[in-house]
């Protein structure tokens, strides 16, 4: 928000020229520097009044938060910090075996750069960008996820959603109406729905998200990101809600599917994003999505980015190793592999909170990193190696070996502490054991601080350090 400032001199505490010296000084020297005392101090007035977490601040940015941050209107102040992220984290075995069923068979512009935050209300460790739907723009904050397509919200009248902010087809002037059941894009939509032999003929598609299952009419309606408006998005409205886990305020698709943001805008942002994603901690909107090339990092190291035509929303890479502290572990190729008939690989996700490496993968890596810190070791929630904070010290860099790319996590990134310090643990875990996974999942947790940079068009997926908290 700004505003235009405008001098009245008639208003000034003194004058500001005055040209008859006073003790062999000139005023006019004395005048000045009282004078510019008094816009200092005016200015920084103005300064500490403003609100650090206005998302208005800045009309060329897309705000993300963490969906618990300080920030977020979905902050709990009842739980601490750890607690929110262990509680996050224990959904992440749902999450995996989401990303583990997605499988196709189911289905040169300026840059606009958005902030992002930490959200904390929907209690699955995501972070949320600030959209706008529809005209006059009805404002969501929507849970940014790299490995879902479709784009939706709850819609009023929903029958099992927990949120009162609701997105209204009637209050838009731009809003295109409901996609029909028999057009090529409603093919698109994951579990869409054929079209019935009487009635609507509106395109409806069942999805599961998180342990929750939802049902969505695909319409279509404006869709504002920063200072970018996209004309009739496709976007699912929620009539249904089965379970308790899905975003509150809903979620915007960055996969490679068509219907995700990245293709739908293809046009305007050319298959390239990045994302700065901040600490689970961090007060304010410091995150930022940045859609298209311009003004994407021009020198970022890149690793190859991979395709599986079975699940081609993934955005996959080429994990060929990890190093705990000076030794490299010796990990069996055949769980690392890139292999598109069995799915398996690595994959970079928004989503997930802490990096999944199927079992024993996990435990190779956990047993070097113990042998290294020497314990005793206790389990927390999602966490195995959890150790007294007196034996940080020997806690070793892990680093993550990619083809063409070496990306060394800082402690920031590897380890998680409790409210009061006392205990830190390992915040990586095993792939559920419930599920056939081949998957390892490169978390949000280990992404923050660093930008993660897509380039559909070049194929490669680029990592550098940014601090955006």
């Amino acid at each position: 928000m700004h505003a235009n400032y405008q001098l009245n001199y008639n208003y000034l505490p003194f004058p500001l020229y005055q040209h008859t010296p006073i003790m062999g000084v000139n005023t006019i020297t004395t005048t000045l520097i009282l004078f510019t005392a008094t816009l200092l101090f005016y200015f920084s007035t103005l300064a500490i009044a403003t609100d650090p977490c206005d998302s208005e601040r800045d009309d060329s940015g897309i705000i993300v938060i963490p969906i618990y941050g300080n920030c977020s209107p979905f902050k709990n102040l009842s739980d601490s910090w750890d607690t929110t992220v262990i509680d996050m984290a224990s959904k992440d075995p749902l999450r995996v075996e989401y990303l583990f069923g997605l499988d196709a068979s189911l289905r040169k512009k300026r840059v606009s750069a958005a902030p992002i935050a930490s959200g904390q209300a929907f209690n699955i460790g995501n972070y949320v960008v600030r959209v706008k739907l529809g005209t006059p723009g009805q404002l969501f904050f929507m849970v940014l996820d790299t490995s879902t397509d479709e784009a939706w919200v709850p819609c009023t009248g929903c029958t099992g959603c927990s949120s009162s902010t609701t997105y209204s087809p009637q209050a838009s002037t731009t809003y295109g109406g409901a996609v029909a059941c028999y057009a090529p894009r409603c093919a698109q939509a994951r579990g869409s729905l054929p079209c019935p032999n009487t009635g609507s003929n509106a395109c409806i598609f069942n999805q599961s998200y998180a342990g929750s299952t939802f049902s969505a009419t695909l319409v279509q309606d404006s869709l504002s990101l920063a200072v970018d408006t996209l004309p009739s998005y496709a976007f699912g409205c929620v009539n249904s809600v089965s379970g308790g886990s899905i975003p509150d305020q809903g979620l915007l698709g960055l996969g490679r599917g068509p219907l995700s943001l990245l293709t739908q805008s293809w046009s305007r942002y050319s298959g390239v994003f990045s994302y700065c994603l901040p600490s689970f901690k961090s007060f304010y909107f410091s995150g930022s999505l940045k859609l298209g090339p311009t003004g994407q990092p021009r020198r970022i190291r890149s690793t190859p980015l991979l395709r599986n035509p079975r699940r081609p929303s993934l955005y996959y890479v080429n994990l060929t190793g990890v190093t705990v502290g000076r030794v490299q572990v010796p990990l069996p190729t055949e769980y690392l592999a890139f292999d598109p008939n069995r799915g398996s690989g690595t994959i970079i996700d928004s989503g997930t909170v802490i990096t999944r490496f199927v079992q024993p993968v996990y435990n190779a890596i956990r047993d070097e990193f113990r042998n290294q810190v020497k314990g005793p070791f206790v389990s927390i929630g999602s966490f195995d190696t959890c150790f007294v904070k007196t034996y940080e010290t020997l806690a070793p860099l892990i680093k993550f070996r990619f083809t063409g790319l070496d990306l060394t996590l800082p402690y920031e990134n590897t380890l998680i502490h409790s409210t009061y310090g006392a205990v830190a643990c390992l915040a990586m875990a095993a792939a559920p054991n419930n599920v056939n996974s081949v998957l390892n999942v490169i978390a949000n947790y280990q992404q923050q601080n660093l930008r993660i940079l897509f380039d559909t068009v070049n194929n490669r997926v680029g990592i550098a350090r940014e601090l955006c908290n």
